[in-house]
């Protein structure tokens, strides 16, 4: 048997295949006497040219899309474009891990153009597809190319026999031991041997014996290895036997005149292989959808994990990953059972790095990774590599990049105590860390116990290993300016300071944050606290000092609470309040006025109270006619609200459960975005923007769900492939939008601006009871800026007029009167 007959069906079907599509040494332009076809043949060239500079563009668009890749790729292979053919494929090799297929494709059109100056180029190609998969196919194609093309391997050189036995003994576990397959690659390496044996002179009998040995070696390794069709091998194996004059029944399975052992072996791997026939017929079935077959192909992993034989299961989770290369819950179930039984290697960590090349997107599989390399005792250098291009990829959820950052600390840390390190890192690391983490996550995960876990970590850190008080209280400071309004940070920081011992800073911290709002019953907890820690660690005019804090304070959140309890609950959807709102004078009476200073910074969250409805969404600002009433009646509020009521009225969107949605593709209709949200549902309604001017899509939309379960859901499909574009999904955000419409509000002639887009925020000064405290039915006007009109903003490059010579200017009096007469 020569080279060429270790190709299997499977090889002959990839054959089959590129002949179909021919590579670019077996393309030839067309000869000069087929004029019939010539015009035809230039027909073709032309469309497949207009193909090429749509795909083209494709990619250059989007360079994830996979597909068209490989339809790229295939029509540069048929037009025989070798270069091109090769950077497209370079190119989609750096985006994703090629398929056995594509490299086996690479590989066999770089060997038909090969030369002895290019075989080192090649063994490379083969090096990178086998580092992608394990693929017997391949592997195959490999140590053919090699015994082909490379004169140290065919003259049978020292150099070229030992490049090749250790090519085979990589390849029997890697692919010797497919059930269906692995025949093919112990098939090669006896022929192989059988070919030293032949160059040996007949006369050297001792060194014929010795390759005799190793060939009857390699004979019973295979015959202990559960593959298809061993007692086809038995029968070759005697036959072979009978050659170097061994007495054998050929007919019998009896193997006890060569060897007990191998015939014990032999008679077990046979059993092996009746256990594992069926499993091999359910994941071989062609009529299977790709689900029942990954469960087929689980169900054949969980069988070899009970076998017992790690070889044996890698080997089976390597088939299953070439089928499903983009399954992150197998790539993590493969690296978990491989990170339980090596613990540490290079096996280990390449499988990390094929399973993030396959799913860059899963946050666990880079988190896996990066301990995966400290095991390994890994260079900082190759360790930050990877963390780097860990914060390039795009995950579901921030908390995955929050596990990468803590990850990357946790292995800084542990590295730098610890006393086998041969490297030395400094602290610093460790900061830089932390302040990147907190810069990119705050913004995004406002109010969240991950964020103060995460600085909780850092002000630690800053104390037991950088030996800096002042630095852990910066880290706390810091992120109190940010994120003032979480009861959590107040308390961690508090708790800092009690474990170092130090009462008076944490007292201090009690007096900066006890005035403060907080969710739920946190404004409560935090008093009561304050009143704990003084009874605990405070002298007497210490916790009398905190009493006479704390008690007014707790007076007032009761008559908000109360306040709040009061407040009849908002209406439910689609029905309407028939209610007349309350008058201003009438809010203005609703709760009591405190003398208190600390009463009186909440006024304006207390008058507000009115306005909550039961979800503690904030009601509209009254109207500017409610506010100059004198007799505090509110017709023109109740003529609005009935006006509102009228059927036919435009439908007044919430944004209460509203996706906004960005970088759509203009192609992107109503349909496509109802599709795109088909798995999610609860679809109400979809509004696309389109320019005012040109008609043209924005490329942004609102769509509307029934409810805040179907918007989180589809919330979770941020960053998804749209019409060949990665989209942006966040929560609408109401208040937002209003402040920038404001901004960019629509200028008539002459720059004058549209009052009626003002925004809530800029009526604020009219409206909110923030401006002025009001007794009775006067108006206090306070402040160190107080006017009785607002001030019109003025477009960029307006230029203030002179005032006129014999216009008086009007006193802070004349404008509060003004305002009273109004």
């Amino acid at each position: 048997m020569d080279d060429t007959e270790l190709l299997t069906s499977s090889d002959q079907k990839m054959e089959e295949a590129s002949t179909e599509n021919p590579t670019p040494a077996q393309t030839a332009p067309p000869s000069s006497d087929d004029s019939g076809d010539s015009d035809s043949d230039s027909e073709d060239e032309a469309e497949s040219n207009q193909q090429i500079e749509t795909l083209e563009s494709e990619l250059s668009a989007n360079p994830y899309n996979y597909d068209a890749y490989v339809q790229y790729i295939k029509l540069l292979r048929k037009t025989a474009n070798l270069e091109k053919l090769r950077q497209a494929r370079e190119a989609m090799s750096a985006m994703f891990p090629l398929s056995p297929s594509l490299w086996l494709e690479w590989a066999r059109d770089e060997a038909s153009l090969a030369s002895s100056d290019n075989v080192p180029e090649i063994v490379k190609l083969y090096e990178r597809g086998l580092s992608d998969y394990q693929s017997v196919s391949l592997w195959c194609d490999y140590l053919n190319f090699l015994r082909e093309f490379d004169p140290s391997v065919h003259g049978y050189t020292t150099d070229g026999i030992s490049k090749m036995r250790s090519l085979f003994e990589r390849a029997i576990p890697a692919a010797g031991f497919h059930v269906t397959e692995g025949n093919r690659i112990w098939e090669g390496y006896r022929e192989f041997e059988q070919g030293i044996l032949d160059t040996i002179d007949k006369a050297d009998l001792e060194e014929r014996d010795k390759q005799i040995q190793r060939i009857r070696s390699i004979f019973h390794r295979h015959l202990s290895v559960p593959l298809k069709d061993l007692s086809s091998t038995l029968t070759t194996y005697k036959a072979w036997e009978l050659e170097q004059g061994t007495d054998l029944d050929i007919g019998s399975d009896d193997l006890s005149k060569v060897s007990p052992q191998v015939a014990v072996a032999n008679k077990k791997a046979q059993q092996m292989y009746s256990e594992r026939a069926h499993l091999e017929e359910n994941i071989s079935k062609k009529d299977l959808t790709d689900t029942e077959k990954f469960q087929q192909f689980m169900s054949y992993i969980k069988f070899e994990q009970t076998s017992g034989d790690p070889t044996r299961v890698q080997v089976i989770y390597e088939r299953a990953v070439a089928e499903f290369p983009v399954s992150s819950d197998l790539w993590i179930d493969y690296t978990s059972y491989l990170d339980k039984t090596l613990k540490v290697g290079k096996a280990i960590t390449h499988a990390y790095s094929r399973a993030t090349r396959s799913c860059p997107w899963t946050g666990d599989l880079w988190t896996r990774y990066l301990l995966a390399l400290e095991r390994g005792s890994a260079s900082e250098k190759d360790i930050y590599a990877v963390f780097e291009k860990s914060l390039q990829c795009t995950f579901s959820s921030f908390e995955e990049y929050l596990e990468l950052y803590l990850t990357r600390v946790d292995g800084l840390r542990r590295r730098m105590l610890s006393t086998s390190m041969v490297e030395t890192l400094d602290y610093s690391l460790i900061r830089e860390t932390f302040q990147q983490a907190s810069d990119y996550l705050t913004p995004q995960m406002q109010n969240t116990d991950g964020l103060v876990r995460l600085h909780a970590y850092w002000a630690n850190l800053e104390l037991n290993i950088g030996k800096d008080l002042a630095g852990a209280r910066g880290v706390w400071d810091s992120f109190l300016k940010k994120s003032g309004g979480m009861l959590a940070a107040w308390q961690a920081y508090i708790d800092m300071e009690v474990r170092l011992g130090h009462v008076k800073e944490a007292r201090s911290i009690y007096r900066r944050c006890y005035t403060r709002k907080f969710d739920g019953t946190g404004s409560e907890d935090i008093c009561h606290g304050w009143l704990r820690f003084e009874r605990e660690h405070g002298a007497l005019e210490d916790f009398d000092h905190a009493v006479q804090k704390v008690t007014p304070r707790l007076v007032e959140l009761q008559l908000i609470r109360l306040q709040q309890e009061s407040t009849p609950l908002k209406p439910s959807a689609g029905v309407k309040e028939h209610n007349p709102p309350k008058s201003t004078r009438e809010k203005r009476k609703a709760g009591p006025v405190e003398e208190e200073s600390s009463a009186k910074r909440q006024k304006s969250k207390g008058q507000k109270m009115n306005d909550v409805d039961a979800e503690g969404k904030s009601a509209t600002a009254p109207n500017k006619k409610a506010i100059k009433s004198e007799t505090g009646k509110t017709a023109d509020s109740n003529k609005e609200e009935s006006e509102d009521t009228k059927p036919g009225k435009p439908k007044i969107y919430t944004d209460e459960c509203t996706a906004f949605l960005s970088n759509l593709s203009a192609k992107a209709q109503e349909e496509d975005i109802r599709k795109f949200f088909s798995d999610v549902g609860g679809v109400s309604s979809i509004r696309i923007l389109h320019d005012k001017g040109t008609g043209k899509p924005r490329g942004l939309a609102y769509v509307d769900f029934v409810d805040d379960e179907h918007l989180a859901a589809a919330i979770a499909k941020n960053r998804k492939m749209l019409l060949g574009k990665k989209i942006s999904i966040a929560r609408s955000n109401p208040k937002k939008g209003k402040k920038d419409f404001t901004r960019r509000g629509n200028e008539g002639p002459g720059n004058s601006k549209d009052t009626s887009q003002v925004s809530d925020k800029a009526k604020a000064p009219l409206d909110s009871e923030a401006e002025g405290e009001k007794r009775g039915n006067e108006v206090e006007l306070r402040g160190k800026n107080t006017f009785a009109v607002p001030r019109n903003v003025k477009a960029l490059g307006f230029t203030t007029p002179k005032p006129i010579a014999d216009e008086t200017p009007k006193s802070n009096d004349e404008f509060r009167n003004m305002f009273l007469k109004k």
